[in-house]
């Protein structure tokens, strides 16, 4: 765009035009205007104009061609503007929604938004929107376990029970184990931080087989009690109980909470008839639970239930 007019502004328009710059209550938008147009009718260049004004040629163009056409009117009103986009339509947003509860192309796991945009068209942003406006998010995946343990419930009020509202004077343990856990080691030792250099490790390791970790955890405080053992037979789980005994006061009154495991459920680990059994000479509730001395015989009642 350049100047193609020449801006000729009589007595009557002048003084409005003056009036419309002096005017306080007016929009800056329609003062910065006025001020163009007169400062053109005072013969001055485009650049001039401009640089006076603090806008770019164009804009003075612009407003000189805008006054030569419409008059003070075109300067104090904004020419019209084409509409935006049209919105979605119903239909189109309909697609969209039952397009995503489909199963998507190419062995893709689920619908992303630009795959769904490329799809039907759109834009990325415009099916994010229909996605929140329908509560739609298929990144997401709820997972859900039934058990078919008919005691289930009864089970789930024994431990929880044991977690919200533990017994007087006793301990309330979760046990559990991680098995093959690889011992590694680097190939040469590394050096420690300093001043201008980080420490140092190898990319490179050696093995030294893998070890079990037992664990039990102490609801009441979040304490732990640990022991890293070759293998996690029965004879280790059993170790690691007389560990955990001997770490508890005396007079404490154990409650372990264990899942349904093999090395847990062993004839010398779980209560039978048989000699030998561990927690069968000791209290259970809600799982394996352990005092820290056999009762006599006949004093208290073992029971067994183990979370599925």
């Amino acid at each position: 765009m350049a100047q193609t007019v020449c801006v000729v502004v009589d007595g009557a328009e002048r003084e409005r035009l003056v009036a419309i710059v002096a005017d306080r209550n007016r929009p800056r938008k329609h003062v910065e205007r006025a001020r163009i147009v007169l400062a053109s009718a005072d013969q001055e260049s485009a650049q001039h104009v401009a640089q006076r004004i603090g806008v770019s040629r164009p804009t003075v163009w612009r407003w000189q061609q805008r006054f030569a056409e419409a008059g003070i009117g075109g300067l104090l009103r904004d020419k019209t503007r084409k509409p935006g986009k049209p919105p979605i339509a119903a239909d189109k947003a309909a697609q969209v929604v039952a397009l995503t509860c489909t199963e998507p192309p190419h062995q893709a796991t689920h619908w992303t938004g630009r795959a769904m945009a490329k799809a039907m068209g759109l834009s990325l942003r415009s099916v994010q929107r229909i996605w929140r406006a329908h509560q739609l998010q298929p990144h997401r995946l709820r997972t859900f376990k039934r058990s078919r343990d008919p005691s289930f419930a009864a089970k789930l009020t024994d431990i929880v029970g044991l977690y919200v509202d533990p017994p007087a004077h006793a301990v309330v343990l979760s046990l559990d184990e991680k098995s093959q856990i690889q011992a590694l080691d680097r190939t040469q030792p590394g050096l420690p931080i300093k001043p201008g250099r980080c420490q140092t490790l190898t990319h490179d390791y050696k093995r030294h087989g893998t070890t079990t970790l037992f664990a039990a955890l102490s609801v009441l405080d979040g304490t732990v009690i640990g022991r890293c053992m070759q293998r996690h037979r029965h004879s280790e789980f059993i170790r690691f109980l007389n560990a955990v005994e001997r770490q508890v006061a005396a007079g404490k009154l154990i409650h372990a909470v264990l899942d349904n495991y093999a090395t847990h459920k062993h004839p010398k680990s779980l209560p039978s008839r048989r000699r030998g059994c561990w927690l069968g000479c000791r209290a259970i509730r809600a799982g394996p639970s352990i005092s820290p001395r056999p009762p006599p015989p006949g004093s208290m009642r073992s029971r067994t239930s183990f979370p599925r």
